[in-house]
């Protein structure tokens, strides 16, 4: 995740943050008893390859003691959090027997989470997380074990080595959590890999700390001021998500409020709307829109004729055709929606100008701006071909509802005029049920036979 996290970062990190407290689903606690056990098959591997031998109970109790207050320096990410192990670990990592070193991580991890189950913040279930969260201290312990080499002992290149595999071992195994139980895509896992860079930025003070250990135990103690500066900084960083969070979740109930206000307004305006957005929303995906122009198309969708409010009802509710002065009346539509979108702010401006440009036509000839082609931004000619469709399949005050057939005849017709090609072709191939292809056929077959379209000139929505 960025520092500026995206929308479906943002997404996640949501989930994220009321997962904790929430029961684990029986996926999650079967997904955690096969890595725990995993973990457990790994841990004794370790230890019948590399037995523990005796050790200092000082430099250990002192490492254990630095990695407890290390864990609760906790950064949010979009599938949990990142805690400033590093700083305690590498120390630990030095100060007691390889094959104890993940067994010392878990119990850590464990006492960090007690106050939180105590409080209620965090359920008890969520212990079986730990294996998953310490598999990490499996990677380097494995490289020092098989080169048979005490960490005291390592050169640089081997403890870059055991580096890569702690972010290896983490990678993978979270990875395969994420992706599996959460639904995350690979890339958004990738791009949360930036928490490595803090742990290998981390690294080298650690092992300066970690080298003078057994010498100085006292030394271990050096890191915990720059842990009370990293844990200012990691609440400053919860505070400003949760703000992000809590403001973005405002913009979106400002959008329904606005959606239950046109409906209440006029009920035919607001189910029209209601039904355009989740054609929107199948054309959106098959064209491959990002999570964030989804979000930005569905609320247009919703809030496409928001602007009506501010029409006169004898003129949205005219039984007749509009006389040239009525018609441009409604048609200020677009921009009165756009304005009230911009006073709510955030990305509620984007929806806006989306909302604005829905009238615009494909060959130029729309209304406010008469943009043409590309220029129209894709969400607004999504939701022209939409809007179009829902309007003609319902009844209106100056007509009945056209046929499937006919409705799609006039979507393929003004394709390349008033609507995107590319749009329609999507639309139709939805819109058209697998058993009756001839509904795809006869709406080509109509668009190349007719003179002219069944609805003279714009289909009027």
């Amino acid at each position: 995740m960025s520092f500026e996290p995206s929308f479906d970062e943002q997404e996640l990190l949501a989930e994220s943050l009321k997962r904790d407290s929430s029961r684990m689903s029986a996926r999650e606690r079967v997904a955690g008893a096969l890595i725990g056990a995993a973990f457990a098959a790994a841990v004794i591997a370790l230890w019948t390859v590399h037995p523990p031998t005796g050790f200092a109970a000082g430099p250990a109790l002192l490492g254990l003691m630095v990695l407890l207050v290390a864990n609760f320096v906790r950064f949010d990410t979009p599938f949990g959090c990142t805690r400033a192990t590093q700083l305690g670990f590498v120390p630990l990592l030095f100060a007691i027997p390889l094959a104890t070193v993940p067994l010392a991580v878990a119990l850590a991890l464990a006492l960090t989470w007690l106050p939180d189950i105590r409080s209620g913040e965090l359920r008890p279930s969520r212990l079986l997380q730990i294996p998953c969260n310490a598999w990490f201290a499996i990677g380097p312990v494995a490289v020092l074990v098989l080169a048979n080499v005490e960490p005291r002992d390592a050169g640089p290149l081997l403890l870059i080595a055991a580096l890569a595999a702690q972010f290896l071992a983490d990678f993978i195994v979270s990875s395969v959590r994420f992706v599996i139980l959460r639904g995350a895509s690979f890339s958004s896992v990738v791009r949360s890999t930036w928490v490595y860079g803090i742990d290998a930025a981390l690294s080298g003070i650690a092992v300066v700390v970690a080298e003078d250990i057994h010498t100085a135990p006292i030394a271990a103690l050096t890191v915990v001021p720059l842990l009370g500066l990293l844990a200012v900084f990691a609440h400053e960083r919860h505070q400003r998500l949760e703000s992000m969070l809590e403001l973005s979740s405002a913009y979106r109930g400002t959008a329904l409020v606005l959606g239950d206000v046109i409906e209440a307004d006029d009920g035919y305006t607001g189910e029209h709307c209601k039904s355009v957005v989740s054609l929107a929303l199948e054309v959106a995906e098959h064209l491959g829109l990002s999570p964030e122009r989804q979000r930005n198309l569905e609320f247009a969708a919703l809030l496409h004729d928001v602007g009506k409010i501010a029409i006169p009802k004898e003129i949205i509710n005219k039984p007749g055709k509009l006389d040239p002065h009525e018609w441009t009346i409604i048609k200020t539509h677009t921009v009165e929606g756009q304005k009230m979108l911009e006073r709510v702010g955030g990305f509620m401006r984007q929806v806006g100008l989306i909302v604005r440009s829905h009238h615009e036509r494909w060959d130029g000839g729309g209304y406010p701006d008469g943009l043409a082609g590309e220029a129209i931004p894709l969400e607004a000619r999504i939701i022209a071909c939409c809007d179009t469709w829902n309007a003609m399949r319902t009844d209106r005050p100056y007509r009945n509802a056209l046929s499937h057939n006919v409705a799609v005849a006039e979507l393929v017709a003004n394709a390349g005029g008033q609507f995107d090609p590319l749009v329609v072709d999507t639309f139709v191939r939805l819109v058209a049920p697998a058993d009756r292809p001839e509904a795809v056929q006869a709406g080509a077959t109509a668009a190349v036979r007719a003179p002219a379209p069944v609805i003279a000139g714009p289909i009027e929505i």
